[in-house]
């Protein structure tokens, strides 16, 4: 009975993790049931790459949704607006915010009070504008089939490219948004995250699956060195252009693939 009782125990606390990670992650509603704690966040982490999974799988449908009506180009386009919605562009916020602080602070402690501002500056649009148009245009470069697979593998590993920084880098705000996922991940759940953002890999061609992780290690690894650099560490913000730098590489080397 007690073997029981502590499995339904567990699930029902993963239950509200993962659920946990879809309400931060999303503009998803969630029962009321769920709460909040900072705990529940911290042990959420295991899960961002699987939300990322589902925001490529909305991605991918309605990219093929679209495409019965509009070109590829517009049906891209139909499907970025609805990752944009349904995450209410967390990542891309993180992203300008991240890039404004970088472009227009000179010291930590300027770098720290710009991204903290809600303010889009001229190196915040100039990023978005960029990356989103390579996104796009990316997309559009792939036949229909790799498009799909590229969109879910992109989002999802993205995600864990980005929470990897919780096992090598401190987190360097007293406060702030992120502060409750700043932490190691350990054992089951460094497990759980590598199985949601590496699987959707395998749906790629063997050899562009293969090229994309040796491709983000090097990325990962320069991307650490200067967020310890610029700041000892990193913020929720400097996260969120990791995912978006690593979504866009993942997409541009499926597009380069298709010119061998």
């Amino acid at each position: 009975m007690n073997t029981v009782r502590s499995g339904i125990h567990w699930l029902f606390s993963e239950l509200r993790y993962a659920l946990t990670a879809l309400a931060y992650f999303t503009r998803i509603p969630v029962p009321r049931w769920v709460g909040y704690e900072a705990h529940y966040l911290n042990a959420a982490a295991r899960y961002f790459p699987l939300i990322g999974l589902l925001v490529g799988a909305v991605a991918a449908g309605a990219y093929w949704l679209a495409l019965h009506l509009w070109t590829p180009s517009i049906a891209v386009l139909l499907s970025m607006a609805a990752t944009l919605l349904l995450t209410g562009a967390f990542h891309e916020d993180g992203l300008a915010d991240s890039m404004d602080a970088f472009g227009g602070g000179y010291t930590r402690e300027d770098t720290l009070r710009i991204m903290h501002d809600s303010r889009i500056g001229t190196f915040g649009t100039v990023a978005l504008l960029v990356v989103l148009a390579l996104k796009w245009q990316a997309l559009v470069a792939l036949p229909p089939p790799l498009a799909v697979v590229a969109m879910v593998a992109a989002h999802g590993t993205s995600r864990l490219f980005a929470i990897a920084y919780l096992r090598t880098l401190p987190y360097v705000r007293p406060e702030g948004k992120a502060k409750p996922v700043a932490s190691e991940l350990h054992g089951a759940a460094l497990a759980m995250a590598v199985v949601c953002g590496g699987a959707p890999l395998l749906g790629l061609p063997w050899p562009l699956a293969l090229a994309i992780p040796l491709a983000l290690l090097p990325l990962w690894f320069w991307l650490g060195r200067y967020f310890r650099r610029r700041l000892g560490g990193y913020t929720g913000d400097c996260l969120g252009m990791a995912q978006q730098l690593a979504e866009l590489a993942i997409l541009l080397m499926a597009a380069a693939w298709m010119s061998f």
